[in-house]
């Protein structure tokens, strides 16, 4: 192997990292090397190596690579890492090779890292498969990336801080496992504590955010993403389009997902100083920062920097300004930021912080230090790393300078207090909490699958849509859109159809003046544009008179459009009304998004515009209006009163109801929608429709509640018992299972002693996304305040195998309640297409043997686990 090569590398850092496992090389030149090599044995080929590898890092060339995965999987190796480019960044022949070798590797079920990646790191089992410079310090911090670049620079800059990581995983080209695997797994690793991630694309949207929204209940999880001005993929007839680009959606499918994303790599490193001092330890309990520095014109900069970020700052009770008063000198600052003054010694930082920190309206605390010639700066940290580690609530610190403040963040560092170079960085960070907060709140929400603005006629919308797609075309016109609107119970402006002017002048004396005329053309999205729409019409005349000058401008300025005649619609006085903006766009990635913003003619100007996944319910609704900066508008000011939240709020649940009912709607655009005090009222409208390539929620990336899942299981009397899917709230009613349930008979189900679950593995059981897992819970009445039993299914990615559990109550066995709920555990894995539903059973375990027989299971052996076997029910037939 030649020196310096990737192989070679990889070779001395697999050698050189510590893994007590095994380790072959294989080279077609290991005679030549006397059969070693790093001092490891060294094979000529896979045939030749003495027993199977778990593990395959590949850094051979790309053509004959598919060969070598097909050979190491019929050995059995179950996973490989391809460090080796030259695959699908290549165009249509690199594809085309990692197709061959996706189909090497598809037989054994062997799953492959990269290619074109910098390898695996592993530093707990001391498995270093990468050719990084720098080995990585053990830690708990997982980092995912698509760049090895900036994996090196990572590590270059944590190994000089002694941060360390539970794993560095570098996914390269992502053939085959991608974020959404890495998530899944890192999930429910107990040396992970928290998650960074690197992203460029995401590939399967739902599998990411099923992973993502997992992972993120459990551990925090923080993204960087590459790429934020990229063009939209694809040009965008209306205003939504064109204000949803890609980043756009991103930053809502992260939020949706609770990650908390950061901006580039300063914050990726503020990110991963805040990561590795344990922030779970003192979780955040609110958003209000007060300031301790013994400089005033610092905490002057730190408290704009907050503001301008969207932070608080905390008032401090009178009863702390009070004791601050009498261990402070006179000068000091009298309120938040507060001032101890320059020559601010240790026993003042301790006696302030300590004041401070006691506060019942300040939920964290930055301490501030620039250096000076009259104070022990290292005195000072230690004081305050004191009072740190004595508080319930999180600090951040930062000690300006160099050369002066190096020994002071030292004590920091070695006290797992989170200190950073600036006050803008520390503020950064803390901000960082602040968002994942308020986005792990939003996590918990899960909407209904049924419609969250009931009075809906689907039957009417489909039938729109269907004439249109009929007519094979694209675009609903302005009626039909409005129509359509209607049907979802959003409220409209009553819009009809003139052939000609003289058309126009009569409909506009039936529904009365004044009118607006606008141009009917399928051809001209943007009307304005071309002078198409003439307002406040007091006349008959005045509407011939408008549309003929209209005809002209429009000719004028687009000859080829096709005219169809014009719209009439009476003129709607709301002069308080706000021009809003909301909106639907189909996006490849992660399909439907929802928009909200401000509206009007300069809506692109403007850009003030959030997005969310739907579908949404009240609060998701509410907190995507509050992101933008109109909303602070609509709670009202001076004379103009606030406008109606339930009624955007519905409108915009409607619009989730809309796209879960109708997979054929692409783009959709209400602007503007009027909003005031008396509710809300669709101005113009444009909807743009294709034959549906999905059924019904399929195309979500959140899949919402199953409400379509709710109903009865029958116990072998005929008795009924309600059953539903688990919800996140039924974590106490999973506790009052447990209790009422024999010791022994839980530890059938956990193959282990439990009373009680741990916290993170209730969460883990019922905060579940419906998706890849599905938990149904079945009550011993209909009060539905006890849980008699709980039946579980967890799929792979592909659908091929899906593990069941289940739990009958004790008091409730022998009445055929676990048999009918196995059952439908069955039914439900066929419906959703899975191959195998399997089970790990104690050998000891009679009754649930017996049930698994008489259902048609089989059994199966798992080598190394004599008590336990697999129970195996193919539900596919094979040819």
């Amino acid at each position: 192997m030649r020196a310096g090569s990737v192989g070679n590398v990889v070779l001395k850092n697999l050698t050189g990292g510590g893994y007590g496992g095994k380790i072959w090389a294989v080279n077609r030149r290991a005679a030549e090397f006397g059969g070693r090599m790093c001092d490891v044995e060294a094979v000529a080929s896979v045939s030749d190596l003495p027993a199977a590898p778990d593990l395959a890092v590949i850094a051979t060339p790309p053509q004959g690579i598919p060969d070598l995965v097909a050979e190491l999987g019929s050995r059995g190796t179950r996973a490989a890492v391809v460090i080796t480019a030259g695959f699908g960044e290549l165009g249509e022949e690199g594809r085309a090779l990692q197709a061959r070798m996706l189909m090497a590797a598809r037989p054994s079920l062997m799953r492959i890292v990269g290619p074109n990646c910098l390898g695996v790191m592993v530093p707990g089992a001391g498995l270093n498969a990468s050719f990084a410079h720098i080995a990585p310090l053990k830690g708990n911090i997982a980092f995912v990336s698509q760049s090895g670049a900036v994996i090196t620079t990572m590590l270059d800059w944590a190994t000089t801080r002694g941060i360390g990581f539970s794993h560095i995983v570098s996914l390269g080209g992502m053939a085959d496992v991608d974020f959404g695997d890495m998530l899944d797994h890192l999930a429910q690793d107990p040396q992970t504590r928290s998650i960074l991630l690197y992203v460029e694309s995401i590939e399967h949207a739902r599998k990411f955010m099923s992973a993502g929204r997992q992972a993120a209940r459990l551990k925090p999880v923080m993204v960087i993403k590459a790429g934020r001005h990229a063009a939209a993929a694809r040009a965008a007839a209306s205003h939504t389009g064109a204000l949803a680009g890609s980043d756009a959606v991103y930053e809502a499918a992260f939020q949706r997902a609770g990650m908390l994303r950061v901006r580039g790599l300063d914050d990726l490193f503020e990110a991963m100083e805040t990561l590795s001092t344990r922030p779970e330890r003192k979780p955040l309990g609110g958003e209000r920062l007060g300031i301790l520095t013994n400089g005033g014109g610092l905490g002057v900069l730190a408290t704009d920097f907050l503001i301008e970020e969207g932070g608080q700052m905390a008032e401090l009770a009178p009863e702390t300004l009070a004791a601050l008063d009498a261990v402070l000198p006179r000068t000091w600052s009298r309120g938040n930021p507060v001032d101890i003054v320059g020559d601010a010694p240790a026993e003042r930082y301790a006696a302030a912080i300590g004041i401070m920190l006691k506060d019942p309206n300040m939920d964290a605390l930055l301490a501030i230090n620039c250096p000076t010639a009259v104070v022990d700066n290292v005195a000072a940290a230690r004081a305050v790393a004191d009072a740190a580690e004595k508080s319930g609530k999180p600090v951040f610190t930062s000690w300006l300078g160099d050369l002066t403040a190096r020994a002071g963040r030292e004590v920091f560092l070695s006290r797992l207090v989170p200190t950073y170079d600036t006050p803008s960085q520390a503020i950064t960070a803390f901000m960082h909490q602040v968002r994942y907060r308020q986005n792990q709140r939003l996590l918990m929400e899960i909407p209904p699958a049924g419609p969250a603005w009931p009075n809906r006629d689907v039957t009417r919308a489909r039938e729109i849509v269907g004439r249109v797609l009929a007519e094979k075309r694209e675009w609903l016109n302005e009626p039909e859109a409005k129509s359509l609107l209607s049907a979802y119970g959003i409220p409209a402006v009553d819009t009809r159809v003139a052939h000609d002017g003289e058309e126009a002048a009569r409909i506009a004396a039936e529904i009365g003046f004044p009118v607006a005329l606008k141009i009917f053309s399928p051809d001209i999205t943007h009307k304005t544009d071309v002078g198409g729409v003439a307002l406040g019409l007091e006349s008959t005349d005045a509407v011939r008179e408008a549309a003929s000058r209209m005809l002209a401008m429009v000719s004028a300025a687009a000859p080829g459009a096709r005219i169809e005649g014009f719209t009439v619609q009476r003129m709607v006085s709301r002069p308080s009304a706000f021009e809003l903006i909301l909106g639907v766009v189909d996006d490849a990635t992660f399909g439907p998004v929802i928009l909200f913003g401000q509206g009007g003619t300069a809506v692109e100007v403007i850009r003030d515009k959030a997005m969310a996944l739907p579908p949404l319910n009240r609060v998701l609704a509410e907190d995507l209006i509050r992101r933008t900066r109109i909303s602070r508008l609509l709670e009202g000011y001076r004379d103009r009163p606030p406008a109606d939240f339930d009624a955007i709020a519905g409108t915009l649940m409607a619009l989730g109801d809309l796209v879960a009912d109708l997979p054929e709607v692409l783009e959709l655009d209400i602007n503007p929608l009027w909003a005031d005090h008396r509710g809300v009222i669709a101005v113009d409208a444009r909807i743009r429709v294709r034959p549906a390539v999905s059924v019904g929620t399929e195309r979500l990336a959140v899949r919402p509640y199953p409400s379509d899942l709710e109903g009865v299981l029958r116990d072998r009397k005929g008795r009924t018992y309600p059953m539903r899917p688990i919800k996140p709230e039924d974590v106490t009613l999973i506790d009052d299972l447990l209790a009422h349930t024999d010791p022994e008979d839980l530890r059938m189900r956990f193959l282990s002693p439990l009373r009680q679950l741990p916290r993170q593995l209730a969460a883990r059981l019922t905060q579940i996304d419906y998706d890849r897992e599905m938990a149904f819970v079945v009550f011993t009445d209909a009060s539905m305040r006890e849980i008699a039993a709980v039946g579980r299914l967890s799929e792979d990615p592909d659908r091929e195998r899906s593990e069941y559990a289940i739990l009958v109550r004790t008091d409730h066995q022998g009445i055929g309640l676990g048999y009918t709920l196995m059952q439908h555990l069955i039914d439900y894995a066929r419906m959703r297409g899975v191959g195998i539903v399997f089970g790990h059973v104690l050998r000891e375990n009679h009754h649930m043997l017996d049930l698994c027989g008489a259902l048609g299971f089989v059994r199966e052996h798992i080598e190394g686990e004599p008590g336990v076997v697999e129970m195996q029910l193919p539900l596919r037939r094979t040819a």
